[in-house]
Formats: structure tokens, sequence, C-alpha cells
């Protein structure tokens, strides 16, 4: 899995970063995405498409061939 993340399009919801904390973080100044891990394991897999999932502004992309 890779992820990328559209930081023109987060609205700093913080949804992904309490559903996968070790793979996104907020920015201090304007709570914009922060992603710490663009190649989860795969144990983070099911947080990570829950993350997306949820995004209001639908700035999580994964792709999943990798």
């Amino acid at each position: 899995m890779r992820i990328t993340v559209d930081e023109e399009k987060c609205c700093g919801a913080g949804q992904c970063v309490l559903i996968a904390p070790d793979v996104f973080d907020q920015r201090e100044d304007d709570g914009i995405v922060i992603l710490l891990d663009a190649e989860p394991p795969q144990e983070r897999h099911a947080a990570v498409r829950e993350s997306a999932e949820v995004c209001p502004a639908l700035a999580i992309h994964l792709d999943e061939a990798r």
C-alpha cells in the first residue's frame, strides 16, 4: 500500500490522526495532515483504509497495488 495526501484538500478534521496515529499527524498551526508513513506495514492497512473512508475532504489517496 502506498499513501498520498492532498494537503490542498485537507480541512484539518483530524479523523485520520485519531484512527491511525502512527501513519498520520497534523500541523500545529493549521491542522493540515502530515503523512508519517507513506508505505505502512500490513497491520496498519485496515486503519489507513478507514481513515481514507472517513476523511470529509477525500484528501487521502491509497494505491493498493503496492
